[in-house]
């Protein structure tokens, strides 16, 4: 078996697999995974503008934006303009989205439980390692074709 099979294809196999799992829980919440990535990562800061938050959670700019949208039509963020630059806009958690994230976070971490049982705090440090060396190995070789 070449190491795309056996660790490209798992990999694929077990994000897809984790994610319709997440997905699955979620949807009594009405929200999707890549939305509670987001409203996550802009919970943790204030006034982040669109393109800091893009990179934050590695997503394109197109992306980001409908991600953005939906989570403003369901009053979980909202945009505002900077006062310094009027095209600009930082992004901003309502008090909805804080009692969202609140109510998820202990919610998601028991989700995380139920998948990572059996796995030794050990071994998931390990694959916490490898999968950094293995992002590490592909910006490098991203930075070495520039």
């Amino acid at each position: 078996m070449s190491q795309d099979e056996e660790i490209g294809m798992l990999t694929n196999k077990t994000n897809r697999k984790m994610l319709r799992f997440l997905n699955s829980k979620l949807q009594k919440y009405d929200i999707t995974p890549e939305q509670w990535n987001v409203l996550l990562s802009l919970s943790k800061e204030e006034k982040v503008n669109q393109k800091q938050l893009s990179q934050k959670v590695d997503k394109d700019q197109a992306t980001l934006v409908r991600i953005l949208d939906i989570l403003e039509k369901k009053e979980l963020v909202e945009r505002k303009s900077s006062k310094e630059d009027r095209r600009a806009f930082f992004i901003d958690v309502t008090d909805k989205g804080r009692e969202l994230v609140n109510r998820l976070i202990p919610f998601i971490s028991g989700t995380f439980e139920q998948m990572l049982n059996g796995i030794s705090i050990e071994e998931i440090d390990t694959y916490r390692k490898v999968l950094m060396k293995i992002n590490e190995n592909i910006f490098n070789a991203n930075e070495g074709e520039n």
